[in-house]
């Protein structure tokens, strides 16, 4: 049985709130990871239940199910510790989902599941065989803070600050963004996923191991260096950025990457809330990241889909035909609008726009003949490419990328109905 460290609140809040593989250069970034399914079987809501909770409404309805507990039993059921996979981000996205549901429901099965996971990678002197050559691959560190903290093992506070410490010889752009990897086909590339990779480690580090003043310092400056290059006047940001101008993808004059694809976005969106969330009031930047973050939700709002309240994987051109509404970037983009309001980042209408966007992925889960969740329309893994190619990605069921965004998203709304600020903050009372 693991010791419980005596803290009511894990990160006053941070880590609660804000929401992993190392990747080669030869395969996209977002590697799809497939390991093979294990025989168990679990509690869940009947074979084809889709009846989500009432949100906002004071109502509760009977038997409502609890999809985060169910998403997650599934997956337990599925994959062990061992099977689940590698050292990678999705798996850590996915696994950080599965801590949120761990703190509400105290399920100690959740955490423990976590713990094995991760000690197959980090020693018990805390020594850990990343090299962390890729943002990518720096992601699952998050899940060596919350283990520092809810264990109190030193092991775990010296894996991540091999993290930590990489991060001061990482490659950067000129003006000081971190390349998306330390490789020449990543060479002077930014790409909006990789603000979500480090940067919430990033603040949570900070927080846990009493170095805040930098981490929040580098982590506010990496999501102002990446929104400058990325954002357009849309609100929306491209997916990547490439300072040299010579990726085959990148326009020679602007250095961008020709389409907005959902999940880069999504990254984004969930990253800067993330990281608002954990920097102090009077932070320098703090209304910079408030600006790129206000101008992103009127891009948000223009593309959501009227018809199902999700959004599509290339966001700007639902028009096409051959669009199609993806899970992962919806839940989200309905997280960041959420918490965005709740923490007065955004203005109160935009609740109206995350519980559209809510509903909408609720659509896409449900359960099997088995008794098992299904999570449906999952964009694979991706690199940066022109319209044909995001299209043409596989729609998974139960891929990791969807998982833990689901998760994410459905602790903020599900669990936890929207409830604002009843006093305004700065960042509310200076809204236009």
């Amino acid at each position: 049985m693991m010791r419980r460290r005596p803290r009511a609140v894990l990160l006053a809040g941070a880590l609660a709130t804000v929401g992993l593989l190392t990747v080669s250069a030869t395969v996209p970034q977002e590697a799809a990871i497939g390991p093979q399914p294990v025989s168990a079987t679990a509690r869940f809501p009947a074979a084809g239940t889709r009846q989500p909770p009432v949100v906002g409404t004071g109502r509760s309805p009977v038997a409502a199910p609890d999809w985060s507990v169910a998403l997650v039993d599934s997956t337990m059921a599925r994959y062990t510790p061992s099977t689940i996979g590698g050292w990678s981000y999705p798996v850590g996205l996915y696994l950080y989902g599965q801590y949120l549901t761990y703190q509400r429901t105290h399920d100690a099965r959740y955490l423990t599941y976590i713990k094995s996971y991760v000690d197959r990678f980090v020693k018990s002197d805390g020594t850990i065989s990343q090299s962390f050559n890729s943002l990518d691959s720096m992601q699952a560190g998050r899940l060596l803070t919350i283990l520092h903290h809810e264990t109190g093992q030193d092991r775990y506070r010296k894996a991540a600050k091999k993290i930590h410490d990489r991060l001061t010889t990482y490659p950067r752009t000129a003006d000081g963004g971190f390349w998306h990897a330390d490789t020449s086909s990543r060479a002077h590339q930014l790409w909006a996923d990789g603000v979500y990779m480090v940067n919430p480690f990033l603040v949570e580090y900070g927080k846990e191991f009493g170095d805040a003043t930098y981490a929040d310092d580098e982590a506010a400056r990496q999501l102002y260096v990446y929104g400058s290059h990325l954002q357009v006047t849309s609100g929306l940001l491209k997916h990547a950025y490439d300072e040299s101008k010579t990726a085959s993808w990148a326009d020679p004059q602007t250095g961008l990457a020709p389409e907005h694809w959902c999940r880069a976005v999504g990254w984004y969106a969930m990253a800067i809330v993330n990281v608002l969330d954990a920097i102090p009031a009077g932070h320098p930047r703090r209304s910079q990241l408030v600006s790129i973050l206000r101008k992103l939700a009127t891009g948000l709002e223009k593309y959501q889909d009227p018809a199902t309240g999700r959004w599509f994987q290339v966001i700007d051109k639902g028009g096409r035909s051959d669009n199609w509404t993806e899970t992962s970037c919806s839940s989200m983009f309905t997280y960041a609008l959420s918490r965005g309001v709740q923490q007065g980042y955004l203005d109160a209408h935009y609740a109206t726009v995350a519980q559209r966007g809510y509903e909408g992925v609720l659509a896409r889960i449900s359960t099997g003949s088995d008794g098992r969740t299904n999570l449906t329309d999952i964009s694979i893994g991706t690199n940066v490419g022109d319209y044909a190619y995001y299209i043409a990605r596989t729609r998974a069921t139960n891929d990791f990328h969807g998982l833990g965004a689901f998760l994410i998203m459905n602790e903020q709304l599900g669990a936890h109905p929207l409830r604002t600020r009843s006093t305004p903050t700065q960042d509310e009372v200076s809204q236009p």
